[in-house]
């Protein structure tokens, strides 16, 4: 099987890696092309030719997906996939750009260095070729989740969206304590927001362009902020609820939680 992966950055090259097939890299970046191909002992196609291949994967940013693949549907065979992050549109313009071919969109839960992982897939139109791709990616230890494009991006609404928005707040409003004064939950904190600002801006922006969530984060911070005593606790139980149950809130009102001589009780 021949594989055309159009876009040479950390997510295509793993994508490049992680199936068995002869692959080719196409990249607005040529130097970026070569180093995939490079790494992968494949080959460096012509982001704007015509030749065609069997199956054709978009790794772009989920910002230009629907682009891509209007521009480079005509040259799949047989397949088309994605790896962007966002389903229901790239979905939508698979469909739209090549109704005739096998098309299945895809996103690895998981950074490229930490693979294997949880891959989500939804097949829109599933065939020899597209499940021979998602064989090898099973045969490398991956776990492939079946869902629907509405159900994916629901959900990253709150798993991207709203988590990253969550964490970099706390990575903005933080200032930096004495050594010994750590707690565990800012430990924990803290971890999460180096962990999060290492990585690559573009990215975390694509999110937020993407999928709502951020703006209930900000909201419930403002709520926060603006309660008063039984307000907070009003919110408190309501967030206990959320997470653990009534059964849990009930104890959280009733039982002492740890907190009150100032730590976190964690």
């Amino acid at each position: 099987m021949d594989v055309l992966i159009v876009g040479a950055g950390s997510m295509g090259t793993w994508f490049g890696e992680a199936i068995d097939a002869r692959v080719a890299f196409a990249d607005v970046d040529g130097d970026a092309a070569a180093a995939a191909a490079e790494r992968v002992g494949g080959a460096v196609a012509d982001l704007e030719g015509e030749e065609p291949y069997e199956v054709v994967c978009l790794a772009v940013p989920m910002t230009h997906v629907t682009g891509a693949i209007a521009e480079q549907a005509d040259r799949a065979k047989h397949a088309i996939v994605d790896v962007s992050g966002v389903m229901e549109p790239a979905l939508e313009a698979m469909e739209r750009h090549a109704p005739d071919k096998e098309r299945v969109s895809l996103h690895p839960l998981f950074a490229p260095e930490r693979a294997p992982g949880s891959i989500a897939v939804v097949r829109d139109r599933s065939g020899p070729a597209t499940d021979d791709l998602l064989a090898a990616l099973e045969a490398r230890g991956n776990e492939l989740l079946e869902t629907t494009g509405p159900d994916h991006d629901g959900a990253m609404e709150t798993v991207q969206a709203a988590t990253h928005a969550a964490v970099l707040s706390f990575a903005l409003a933080a200032e930096s304590v004495p050594e010994g004064f750590e707690t565990p939950i800012y430990e924990e904190l803290r971890t999460l927001a180096r962990q999060v600002t290492a990585g690559t801006p573009r990215v975390y922006a694509d999110i937020q362009a993407t999928f709502d969530g951020a703006d209930a984060v900000a909201d419930a911070a403002a709520d926060i902020a603006a309660a008063d005593p039984e307000e907070l606790e009003a919110l408190y139980r309501e967030a206990a609820a959320n997470w653990h149950g009534e059964r849990s809130a009930d104890r959280a009102e009733s039982e002492p939680d740890g907190d009150e001589s100032g730590g976190d009780g964690a």
